[in-house]
């Protein structure tokens, strides 16, 4: 009897030690005022309003509404709370204070000390609420702010350094965008610490580099009454200047682009590069409001035979290799015609491409080369490449094609092959220098950090195959001297190519017109869209260019 009372006594022993120790652990755990300061100030760090709420006594019903107007107010980028002490408990309080370490705009760290009052309510610790949670004498109706003070925007410059502010030039105005008030969403988009309201880029080179343009702007963290009148100034950072953006202008180069573009009847562009650097000198657009220089997508015709003809010499050709070009060649059922179905015969395959004829390079394409020998040719001169010039720009593309047909049409740029006149004063300035190199706008160490739309950096420069240098300096002069641009008065030393490029349908299609080539370190494209012969309309425009320098 006695036994069976002590292993009683001893089991009731065992479980109160038991329930004692659950009971410590879930008060140590669960319920201790520095655990409710830890769980408060985690969810703070990473923003989550509810959960600050929820372990609040007596919120606000603005209360997420207070902590966000702060969080957006300083233009906090990112935030830390951390628990710096709390109290023993008195009865149901206890006191408590936390360490802030904001970072507001610029990179710039503001810390203070607050305090974090607990109370125990419902059986839980939670932190008693008042203005002076957020910010040590903050009193009901007041809030945190940084004042904000921009710097005078920075400079964007020509390549000589003198500024491209107020250019008369519509195309420069173009290339340099303008600045306007930011709407919410570019405000939102650009982050800490615009807001709606402020100066930024809308377009151009302002957009897209408004962050280095614009610089910081000197921060007062101030406490503000209702009105947003300052109660009391808490900490000031410096602001730091924008820094000026040169571009490769070339001031002289551009006045004769946009002035032979002049004589233009229908939407044109020129664009001109230097082959040795791939820096463009010149960008022109007639008329304003699209950039078809850079963005325009278009079939580039025949200016696409430097690739196709640069393919050939690689393969073993010459330019003095005998070639026919019939009035017209059929290739998988489709009958391929030379302009105005002229009919050479056989000759060089430099007199071939000084008349530009389409049956040779459509025949010699899929009987010599193939499409795969071509697509690797081509992307030796750009095509397929990310373009990343210092504003967006489209690439050339050579896709691939379903047969023969197609790709005869595509061997003399045809079919589904599209590029830009920026992307063939490319073409044109690795023909110059036999190295194909990315054209930029900006200096190289900003292309060297960006990225196109795809996430894909600029390509590294293409040296082009042995041979294909040298025969193209033979080849293209040959069609300014003696073939489709004979009649039109360049300067001596020019090179180029013209091209006819079919669009829409029809028996009759509308072309554009162009003329590639390059006159020492000097590449440059020409189209004029639905301007019919790239020998007519593009190749004069050209040649008034290249007289003006």
């Amino acid at each position: 009897m006695r036994r069976s009372r002590v292993v009683a006594v001893a089991a009731v022993a065992v479980a109160a030690v038991l329930v004692g120790a659950g009971a410590v652990w879930f008060l140590r755990d669960g319920e201790s005022p520095g655990d409710a300061a830890k769980r408060y100030l985690a969810a703070w760090s990473r923003g989550d309003y509810a959960a600050m709420r929820a372990l609040t006594a007596g919120p606000p019903t603005d209360f997420t509404a207070r902590f966000t107007a702060m969080h957006d107010g300083l233009g906090v980028t990112a935030q830390r709370f951390t628990v710096a002490s709390v109290g023993r408990p008195k009865g149901d309080t206890a006191g408590g204070s936390y360490t802030a370490a904001l970072t507001l705009a610029g990179a710039r760290t503001w810390t203070y000390e607050g305090a974090l009052p607990l109370t125990k309510s419902g059986g839980k610790w939670r932190v008693a609420w008042s203005p002076e949670v957020v910010y040590p004498g903050l009193k009901e109706g007041q809030k945190l702010t940084a004042a904000r003070a921009w710097p005078a925007r920075a400079d964007i410059t020509a390549a000589d350094g003198s500024s491209l502010a107020g250019s008369p030039s519509g195309s420069v105005q173009q290339l340099t965008g303008p600045v306007g008030p930011a709407s919410a969403q570019a405000a939102g988009k650009l982050g800490a610490p615009y807001r709606k309201g402020d100066t930024v880029g809308t377009d151009g080179l302002q957009k897209q580099y408004e962050k280095r343009l614009a610089g910081t702007p000197a921060l007062a963290v101030q406490i503000v009454d209702a009105a947003g009148k300052p109660v009391k100034t808490l900490k000031r950072f410096g602001g730091t200047d924008g820094t000026p953006l040169r571009t490769t202008i070339d001031l002289k180069v551009q006045a004769a682009a946009g002035r032979a573009l002049g004589s233009a009847a229908k939407p044109a562009s020129l664009v001109a590069l230097r082959p040795s650097t791939g820096e463009i000198l010149a960008v022109a657009n007639k008329p304003g409001g699209y950039n078809r220089a850079l963005m325009g997508r278009y079939p580039p015709g025949s200016t696409f035979k430097v690739v196709t003809a640069a393919a050939l010499v690689a393969g073993g050709m010459s330019p003095s290799t005998k070639v026919p070009c019939p009035a017209t060649t059929t290739v998988g059922g489709r009958s391929f015609h030379n302009y105005r179905h002229e009919d050479f015969g056989t000759v060089a395959l430099r007199e071939a491409f000084a008349h530009s004829c389409n049956t040779t390079f459509a025949r010699l394409a899929v009987d010599e080369l193939g499409e795969k020998r071509v697509a690797q040719v081509a992307a030796q001169f750009g095509f397929n490449a990310p373009v990343v010039a210092g504003l967006p720009a489209v690439r050339a593309s050579f896709p691939a094609t379903k047969d023969d047909t197609a790709f005869a049409a595509a061997s003399f740029g045809q079919g589904e092959v599209l590029t830009s006149p920026l992307n063939m004063a490319a073409v044109a300035g690795a023909a110059a220098n036999g190295v194909w190199r990315s054209p930029r706008l900006v200096d190289a160490s900003l292309v060297a950090k960006a990225v196109d739309a795809a996430g894909r950096k600029a390509e590294p420069p293409h040296r082009l195959e042995p041979a294909v240098k040298s025969a193209l300096h033979s080849l293209m002069p040959a069609v300014v001297s003696e073939g489709t641009a004979r009649g039109v008065d360049f300067p001596p030393g020019t090179a180029g190519k013209t091209g006819t490029a079919e669009y829409g349908s029809g028996t009759n299609p509308p072309t554009h017109a162009w003329f590639i080539g390059y006159r020492g370190d000097l590449s440059f494209a020409v189209i004029v869209e639905g301007g019919g012969t790239g020998a007519e309309a593009a190749a004069p425009i050209a040649a008034d260019f290249l007289n003006a320098l």
